[in-house]
C-alpha cells in the first residue's frame, strides 16, 4: 500500500482527497503527476501568466484549421480572439509581472459600513499594489493582532500570528509582500486550529475596515519560503504553520486568470438550506425567517459567505431548542475529516457568528462539544450557548 501511495508524495491533504476519488490507479497516478508539475510551476510565479497562453494557442490552431476549409468568417473570429488574448497576456506581464505601471491611489477606509455590510464587502484580494503599508496602517494592524490574540480562546494551546514583510512564494496571489502567518503547536490540537481561524478572521475584518485587501492562503503557500523568512521566530521542532493571509493595498492591475478565478469564486456559495438545520440528522433545513431563529438576522448570511479553502464550505450548524421550543444553542459541525482546513473554516464561522451576535446585542458564549477525533461526519466541535436574547 505504501508503495502504491508514493505517487502522492509531496501533495497536500486536499489534493490527496481529490485524487483518491479517481477510481482507476493509472489515471490517478497521471493526475498526481499533473498536480505535482502544476505545483512546481505555480511556485515560480509564472503559472498565472502561462495559463491564458493555452487557449490563445488553441484559438490560433482553430484559425489555421478553418483557413484550410476556407471558412473566412471563422478564420477572422478565431484570429481576432487569439490576438486579443495575446495582447491581454502581454499587458499582464508588463504591468503585473514586471510592475511597469502607473501609480495607484490608496484605497478608502470602510468606517461607514456596519459589521454585516463590511463582511459582505470583503472579498479575497489576489493582486496587490507594490507599495508597503503606511506606518499608520501597519501600527493599527499590529494593534488588531495583539488585541485578538489576547482574547479568550476555545482551546488551551498557544497560537501566534507572525508578521512578515517579504515576497513569499504563494499562489495565486501576485505582488503580495506582507503576510500574517498563523502558527500553532506542532503537536496537533484541533482547538488550536479552530482558534487560528477565529482570531485571524477578526484581524482580517479589522483590516477590511481599514480598507486593506486580504487573502487567506492555505495549500497555495510554500512553507519553505515562509520558514526561511521567519528565521528564528519559527522552530520546526515545536511550531506548525496552519495558514497565512496576504495583506496590503488592492491593485486594479489583475491578471486575466485571476480575474476569471475571482469571478468563479465570488459567485459560489451553498444556499442557507444546506448549511443550517433544525435537526442533528441534517435533513430538516432551518427556517431562519421564523421566531426565535429570525432574531439572529444576517448572522446566517455572513456565515454563508465566510471564506474557506477552495470555498468548500465545510461547516454546518444545527439550532437546538428545548421541549418548550425555546432556543438553547447553535451547534457548529465540521462536514469533512480535514484536520486543518475544516477546523480553520469552522473557526472563521465562529468568529463571524460571535461578532454578528455582539452587533445584534445577543449574548452568548462558546462551549467545546467534542474532545475526540471521531469518525462520524459531520462532527460537532463547538456550541454557541444562548445567554440572553
Amino acid at each position: 500500500m505504501a508503495k502504491n501511495a508514493d505517487y502522492m508524495h509531496g501533495l497536500g491533504a486536499n489534493e490527496r482527497a481529490l485524487l483518491e476519488r479517481i477510481p482507476l490507479l493509472p489515471l490517478r497516478k497521471f493526475a498526481a503527476g499533473m498536480v505535482r508539475a502544476k505545483m512546481r510551476v505555480q511556485f515560480t510565479g509564472w503559472l498565472q501568466y502561462l495559463i491564458p497562453i493555452f487557449p490563445m494557442l488553441l484559438l490560433f490552431l482553430l484559425a489555421g484549421i478553418t483557413h484550410l476549409f476556407k471558412i473566412s468568417f471563422l478564420v477572422f473570429i478565431f484570429s481576432a480572439l487569439g490576438c486579443l488574448l495575446g495582447i491581454i497576456v502581454i499587458f499582464d506581464l508588463v504591468t503585473v509581472k514586471f510592475q511597469l505601471r502607473f501609480p495607484e491611489k490608496l484605497p478608502q477606509r470602510n468606517d461607514d459600513l456596519d459589521l454585516f455590510d463590511l463582511m459582505r464587502a470583503r472579498h479575497s484580494c489576489r493582486s496587490f499594489q507594490t507599495r508597503k503599508l503606511t506606518k499608520a496602517d501597519h501600527t493599527e494592524l499590529m494593534t488588531s493582532i495583539h488585541t485578538h490574540l489576547d482574547e479568550p480562546k476555545i482551546g488551551k494551546a498557544p497560537i501566534r500570528l507572525e508578521y512578515i514583510s517579504a515576497p513569499l512564494t504563494v499562489w495565486p496571489v501576485v505582488n503580495a509582500t506582507e503576510f500574517l502567518i498563523a502558527i500553532a503547536p506542532k503537536k496537533y490540537d484541533r482547538h488550536a486550529v479552530i482558534d487560528v481561524g477565529r482570531s485571524l478572521q477578526k484581524v482580517v475584518m479589522d483590516a477590511t475596515r481599514m480598507g486593506l485587501g486580504t487573502c487567506w492562503i492555505g495549500p497555495g503557500a510554500d512553507h519553505a519560503s515562509i520558514m526561511a523568512s521567519l528565521g528564528e521566530r519559527f522552530d520546526p521542532e515545536k511550531d506548525h504553520i496552519i495558514c497565512i493571509s496576504a495583506v496590503g493595498y488592492k491593485s486594479n492591475y489583475i491578471p486575466l486568470f485571476i480575474r476569471a478565478f475571482n469571478a468563479q469564486a465570488s459567485n459560489s456559495r451553498l444556499p442557507l438550506s444546506e448549511l443550517f438545520f433544525a435537526d442533528t440528522t441534517f435533513t430538516q433545513p432551518l427556517d431562519v425567517h421564523t421566531a426565535p431563529f429570525n432574531r439572529f438576522g444576517r448572522n446566517y448570511e455572513i456565515c454563508q459567505w465566510a471564506p474557506s479553502s477552495y470555498n468548500g464550505q465545510t461547516t454546518r450548524c444545527v439550532a437546538v431548542t428545548d421541549e418548550n421550543g425555546e432556543l438553547k444553542s447553535f451547534d457548529f459541525y465540521a462536514a469533512t475529516a480535514s484536520q486543518y482546513y475544516a477546523p480553520v473554516a469552522l473557526g472563521i464561522w465562529s468568529a463571524n457568528w460571535e461578532m454578528g451576535s455582539e452587533a445584534l446585542g445577543l449574548e452568548g458564549h462558546f462551549d467545546v462539544r467534542s474532545e475526540d477525533e471521531g469518525e462520524n461526519l459531520p462532527r460537532v466541535d463547538l456550541s454557541w450557548v444562548i445567554d440572553k436574547i
